[in-house]
């Protein structure tokens, strides 16, 4: 080797060093982050790789990688009645109640927020104590009672059923981000001759606001993804894309596939929201009520 090359080499080598010595060490907590992340996100690539294959491909040997991307199991959610209004009745009675459990807990939320009444704490606690119950003890109460109202398999039936779990969550959280509102800002409305109505829409919600995102965000959630209540009340017209899933088995077996599809396209609309709603998720981090 000539002398040109050699001192080439010990240059590179020793800017190699140094370059590996300004790199952060790993520590016990990278790696268990790292290896979080990879338990995560796993389940998660495998599914999606699923949705790309067809059945004999995922029944067949094992592979990372789709060996040819197979759009037909997205083909058929979309094609097929039964899959697509799945999604579309899910998204209806997710839509009403989130916007039916907000209307109804930024009232309540204000109300515990700026006064003081017999048993306030108690009311306040009874709220909540409804939404740690589980969704089964409401199951049979519910049923009988849209089944008498009529409302059994409707959209509406299952926003409200929701609006049980989802208006404490709500005015806790709306609570916490009212209460750091100051007072001053509602005397100060009053003496200038708002009406309560105006000032609540054009000066109180606009403070507020990223408390209503982190609201919605969470009401959206778990109705979106609640399970027991939405199948049971439910049947053919207003049947959500959850129960659909859990009806995929047939004569052949099941269709591993579509169902993989049809999970991977339930994930687009929490992250659409979640995208969305990010910056008021932080402040609401901030605040200590989420």
């Amino acid at each position: 080797m000539n002398p040109l090359a050699e001192n080439t080499l010990k240059v590179s080598k020793r800017l190699l060093v140094k370059l590996l010595a300004m790199l952060p060490r790993p520590t016990f907590a990278g790696a268990f982050l790292v290896l979080y992340l990879f338990l995560t996100l796993l389940p998660l690539y495998w599914m999606t790789s699923m949705a790309f294959r067809t059945n004999e491909a995922i029944l067949g040997s094992f592979a990372w990688f789709p060996e040819a991307l197979n759009f037909a199991n997205f083909a058929t959610i979309f094609t097929d009645e039964s899959w697509y209004s799945g999604y579309l009745n899910s998204m209806t009675y997710v839509a009403m109640n989130t916007v039916l459990s907000v209307a109804v807990a930024l009232p309540a939320a204000y109300a515990f927020s700026r006064y003081r009444f017999l048993g306030d704490k108690h009311l306040f606690f009874w709220l909540l104590t409804n939404r740690m119950t589980p969704p089964a003890v409401f199951l049979l109460p519910f049923f009988q009672l849209y089944s008498t109202l009529g409302l059994v398999d409707t959209h509406i039936a299952v926003a409200l059923a929701h609006m049980v779990f989802n208006v404490p969550l709500a005015v806790w959280i709306l609570e916490g981000f009212m209460s750091g509102i100051p007072r001053e800002i509602d005397e100060t409305a009053w003496i200038d001759g708002y009406s309560f109505p105006r000032f609540f829409v054009k000066l109180f919600l606009p403070l507020i606001k990223a408390g209503v995102g982190v609201t919605a965000f969470f009401c959206f959630m778990f109705s979106w993804v609640e399970l027991l209540l939405a199948r049971t009340l439910t049947s053919v017209d207003a049947k959500p894309i959850a129960a659909v899933m859990t009806r995929t088995v047939s004569a052949s077996g099941m269709d591993w596939g579509t169902l993989a599809a049809a999970g991977v396209l339930t994930l687009v609309p929490g992250a659409l929201v979640i995208y969305f709603v990010r910056h008021y998720i932080a402040k609401g981090f901030a605040m200590g009520r989420v």
